[in-house]
């Protein structure tokens, strides 16, 4: 049994240590919301945040992450931060087809915990997460306007 800490609740999971998180928070935890996409660590579909810091879920093995809290997208609208980020993306009307938008706004969300004001080069350079449907200037936007409302 491996203890970690999801959205501020403590779970008990029985899986291999290796395991990757992503599959411990869908296929254990009944957590959807994120998402698996390339399974590399590439797309960013599966960002989650550990201890503030947006890590790619499909990579994590879930032992790495005892003693840590993790925070998925369906803690982000009660979390001060990311409520302004959640707010701001309904806002601006990012969404298209939806499937990247949880790890977008994880990754928004850890943006704006360590740079609560963006620049558009620190916003180009956290938002890294692939979106097939080519939302990138509206999730540009809605960063900055969670940043504003920061």
């Amino acid at each position: 049994m491996i203890e970690i800490t999801v959205n501020g609740r403590s779970q008990r999971v029985d899986a291999e240590p290796d395991t990757p998180l992503l599959w411990v928070l869908r296929d254990w935890l009944g957590m959807t919301g994120t998402k698996y996409g390339c399974g590399v660590a590439q797309c960013g579909a599966c960002s989650v945040l550990v201890d503030g810091q947006v890590m790619r879920s499909c990579q994590v093995p879930v032992e790495s992450v005892a003693g840590q809290q993790v925070l998925t997208i369906e803690a982000m609208a009660d979390h001060p931060v990311g409520r302004k980020v959640v707010e701001a993306w309904v806002a601006q009307q990012v969404p298209q087809c939806g499937y990247c938008q949880s790890g977008q706004v994880v990754a928004a969300t850890a943006l704006l915990l360590q740079t609560p004001k963006p620049t558009e080069a620190d916003i180009a350079d956290a938002m890294t997460n692939l979106c097939r449907c080519g939302t990138y200037l509206d999730i540009a936007a809605a960063v900055r306007r969670a940043g504003t409302a920061a």
